[in-house]
């Protein structure tokens, strides 16, 4: 059996962008990665409009939640592999910092949930976001994680943040 490597999504509220990247990691990696989600400042509930997002993928969204990274840092957390975040310095957010020696990467997309306008707008927002992560996510997950060292993974990790509509060499 290979191994299962553990990814975590950051971002401040826990609520949209992170919970997506983890609902699509999650599907796209299924078998070869376990994704979580996590917030520096947890909104404490998930976006209602991330929600059908997540099911489209086959999840149950009662299944994911807004929690704080502590429970990622805390005693009997699983070992982190990778650390992505997914806040936006564009838009002046703090991206949140993660210690130790897991392998990180910022690919920062714009917070849907910061978006205004009718209903339809704003789905369409959640889904520009859903579709920006799962570009990166589909290249992050076609790596051949195994053969790379850390230098070169981290590396490819880098070219993966370019903005999602330039193509990646």
């Amino acid at each position: 059996m290979s191994h299962v490597y553990n990814a975590l999504f950051l971002c401040t509220g826990n609520s949209a962008r992170s919970i997506i990247a983890e609902a699509l990691l999650n599907r796209l990696g299924r078998g070869r990665f376990k994704a979580y989600s996590a917030g520096s400042f947890p909104r404490g509930e998930v976006n209602p409009y991330a929600l059908p997002i997540v099911e489209s993928l086959g999840f149950d969204a009662a299944d994911f939640r807004s929690k704080s990274w502590d429970e990622f840092a805390a005693p009997g957390a699983p070992p982190l592999d990778f650390v992505f975040t997914v806040c936006d310095n564009a838009a002046g957010e703090v991206c949140p910092i993660w210690p130790g020696q897991p392998i990180t990467a910022h690919w920062g997309v714009p917070d849907p949930a910061t978006v205004e306008g009718s209903s339809t707008e704003i789905a369409l927002a959640f889904a520009e976001t859903s579709r920006q992560l799962r570009k990166r996510i589909g290249l992050f997950v076609e790596l051949p994680h195994a053969s790379l060292d850390r230098a070169s993974l981290q590396t490819r990790l880098s070219e993966i943040s370019a903005p999602t509509d330039q193509p990646v060499e």
